[in-house]
C-alpha cells in the first residue's frame, strides 16, 4: 500500500472509572521500566503489592468525576484530533490513535499498520517536551514492535514540539482569551519527574550543572526541566510578562525528590501572600485528562480559594481544536526528521 500512517500517541487511560479497570491500567502504566526505574522483579513487587492495591480505589474516585457520556475526556478529544486530522491530511494518509497505556493500544494499531502493508509510518508522540517516562517510552516501545517485522517501512518520528512557533502561539491565544492582563500572577504548571530521571539526562548531574532553568544548549536540549523552562520563556516573551509576575512549577508528584517547586506549594504560598487573582497554564498537555480538570480545575482550585484567593481559572488544552489539527498537518506534510531502528 502506497499510503503514509500516522499514528498519534498519548498515555492513555482506563476503559472505565471502575476500580477494577483503573487497577489494570495503572499495574501497565507502572509497570513500565521508563516509569520506575528499578530492577524488573522489584518494580512489579511495588507496584502490584503496594502501590495498585493502594492507589486505585483512589484513582477511580477521580476518574468518576470527570468521565462524561461519552467516556474519558482525553480519549474523546483524542478520537476527535484523530478524525479530524484525517479529513485534513486525505486519503494518502491513514490516521490512527495508540495509546501507550490501555486501549486502543499502540500495539493494535502498529499491527494494523503491518498487517495493511503501509509504505510509511510517522509517529507522533504528542508530548511537547521530551522525557524517558512519556515520549521515550513510545516511540521506543514502537521500535520494539516494528523491529521484529520482515518489511520494515520508511520510518519517520516527530520528536519534541516545545519550541515549535506555531504550538508556542496556539498557546498563546488561549491565555490572552481568558484575558491574562486581568490576573495578578500566572502559573506554568508542568507535569511533575523524578530528580533520577532528569539528571540521568546529565550522566546523573544535576541540572544546576547545565543551567537548565536559563537556557537551551547543546547538554541539554532533552532535558525536560530545561524544556519546560524554555517554554515557559517564549511564552513569557509573546505576553510581554516580567519575571515576576509568573512562576514556573511541577505538579503531580509522588515524593519530594521530585522537580519543584511543586505546583500546590505556589497555588497556596501566592493565596497566602496575598494574590487574589490567579491563572493557571499547563503547556505539557495537549489533552485535559485528569491532571489538568481534576487536579489543577478542582483541587488546585480548592486550596487557592481555601487560603484567600478570590478568583482562580485555568487554561484550557488544545484538545481536539481546529488550529491545533492545522499545526499537526503542517508538521506531519512538511518536517522531515528520520530515525532509523538500529
Amino acid at each position: 500500500m502506497n499510503k503514509t500512517a500516522v499514528i498519534l500517541i498519548n498515555t492513555g487511560t482506563p476503559d472505565s472509572p471502575e476500580v477494577a479497570d483503573v487497577r489494570k491500567y495503572l499495574r501497565q502504566f507502572l509497570g513500565d521500566g521508563r516509569i520506575i526505574t528499578m530492577p524488573a522483579v522489584l518494580r512489579k513487587m511495588l507496584v502490584n503489592g503496594i502501590i495498585v492495591p493502594f492507589r486505585s480505589p483512589k484513582s477511580s474516585r477521580l476518574y468518576k468525576k470527570v468521565w462524561t457520556e461519552n467516556g474519558s475526556p482525553l480519549l474523546w478529544h483524542s478520537q476527535n484530533l484523530r478524525d479530524k486530522l484525517q479529513v485534513s491530511l486525505g486519503d494518502s494518509y491513514g490516521v490512527m490513535l495508540g495509546m501507550r497505556y490501555g486501549n486502543p493500544s499502540l500495539k493494535n494499531a502498529l499491527e494494523k499498520i503491518q498487517r495493511d502493508k503501509y509504505s510509511r509510518i510517522i509517529l507522533i508522540p504528542l508530548f511537547p517536551q521530551y522525557a524517558s517516562s512519556t515520549s521515550g517510552s513510545a516511540i521506543a516501545y514502537a521500535f520494539e514492535q516494528i523491529r521484529k517485522w520482515e518489511v520494515i517501512p520508511d520510518l519517520r518520528v516527530v520528536g519534541q514540539f516545545y519550541n515549535n512557533k506555531k504550538f508556542i502561539d496556539l498557546f498563546r491565544k488561549r491565555i490572552q482569551a481568558l484575558h491574562s492582563e486581568n490576573y495578578d500572577h500566572i502559573v506554568f504548571s508542568y507535569h511533575g519527574l523524578p530528580l533520577s530521571h532528569v539528571n540521568a539526562v546529565h550522566q546523573d548531574k544535576d541540572c544546576e550543572n547545565f543551567n537548565c532553568t536559563k537556557e537551551i544548549n547543546d547538554q541539554n536540549s532533552f532535558c525536560y526541566h530545561a524544556t519546560c523552562y524554555a517554554t515557559t520563556r517564549m511564552l513569557a516573551q509573546k505576553l510581554s510578562l516580567k519575571p515576576e509576575d509568573y512562576t514556573v512549577c511541577f505538579q503531580s508528584r509522588f515524593s519530594k525528590n521530585w522537580l519543584s517547586p511543586f505546583a500546590d506549594d505556589i497555588i497556596k504560598q501566592k493565596a497566602l501572600e496575598g494574590t487574589k487573582n490567579i491563572l493557571v497554564v499547563s503547556p505539557a498537555f495537549v489533552t485535559d485528562c485528569l491532571e489538568t480538570i481534576m487536579e489543577i480545575g478542582d483541587e488546585y482550585r480548592q486550596l487557592f480559594y481555601d487560603n484567600g484567593g478570590q478568583k482562580f481559572e485555568w487554561v484550557r488544552s488544545l484538545n481536539d481544536s481546529d488550529d491545533w489539527v492545522d499545526l499537526l498537518t503542517n508538521m506531519i506534510v512538511h518536517e522531515k526528521t528520520e530515525h532509523k531502528i538500529q
